[in-house]
């Protein structure tokens, strides 16, 4: 079955605005990375935002509206979000018919994202003892000062290792954004293996992309995770009430 492999179809034209299928596939892994890095950023920023929220100190109608929207885009399926960003929101919100469908896909994928990470950084928060927000307090800190500078630094350590796995999710998950025609990974390998008929190949090298990426993601958050380490800074496991 090796014998009929043909490595040599990235090096065909395939037509288009692309000289080789080969240099259409790097454009696509481009295209690939540019949905997950952006929509990490949004996830990072919104889930952060709501992982906050949801451990304020009394605060019940915030905690309250931070697991409404943690409820509402965990349970539902990302191919779903896709489509609703897609098909329902411009139809409901004339303004975002404009909207790119690049920009949709990284919006639906972001805000799916946030929830996830939204429940770990409440859990990371809620890990730290209840004496970190007391010190904070104790000196004279605010409610935002004490989370900037003395219980988030220390969350996020503790959160570092899920948060690998959420990254590198993201990544693998930005494979839905051939439902709705953006050029990625996943859509140049259904288009490339109809055209050409090698199927084998393609999916090979795709794979080898996705795996290339994810073992990157890998090696970067270990290096952040090792350089952030406190040395001799234990967290129960079992976490703590709320109320940081």
């Amino acid at each position: 079955m090796g014998s009929n492999w043909d490595w040599q179809v990235f090096l065909q034209d395939p037509g288009g605005k692309y000289p080789t299928y080969w240099q259409w596939m790097l454009s696509a892994w481009g295209w690939t990375v540019s949905v997950a890095l952006l929509a990490l950023v949004v996830a990072l920023v919104l889930g952060s935002l709501v992982g906050i929220i949801r451990t304020l100190p009394n605060s019940p109608w915030l905690i309250r509206l931070g697991n409404a929207w943690v409820e509402l885009f965990r349970n539902i399926p990302l191919l779903v979000q896709i489509f609703l960003w897609y098909h329902v929101i411009p139809a409901l919100v004339p303004v975002m018919k404009g909207v790119p469908s690049f920009v949709l896909v990284v919006l639906a994928l972001g805000f799916f994202t946030s929830a996830r990470i939204a429940e770990q950084v409440r859990s990371g928060i809620q890990a730290l003892p209840k004496g970190q927000r007391y010190a904070g307090m104790a000196v004279g800190f605010t409610t935002p000062q004490y989370y900037r500078y003395v219980i988030l630094p220390m969350a996020y350590r503790i959160i570092i290792p899920p948060l690998t796995s959420e990254t590198m999710n993201i990544f693998k998950n930005s494979s839905v954004a051939f439902a709705v025609s953006v050029t990625e990974l996943t859509m140049f390998a259904m288009q490339a293996q109809e055209e050409t008929s090698r199927g084998i190949e393609v999916y090979l090298a795709v794979t080898g992309l996705y795996v290339i990426s994810a073992f990157a993601i890998n090696r970067i958050m270990a290096f952040i995770e090792k350089k952030t380490r406190v040395p001799g800074f234990i967290v129960s496991a079992s976490g703590g009430g709320g109320g940081h």
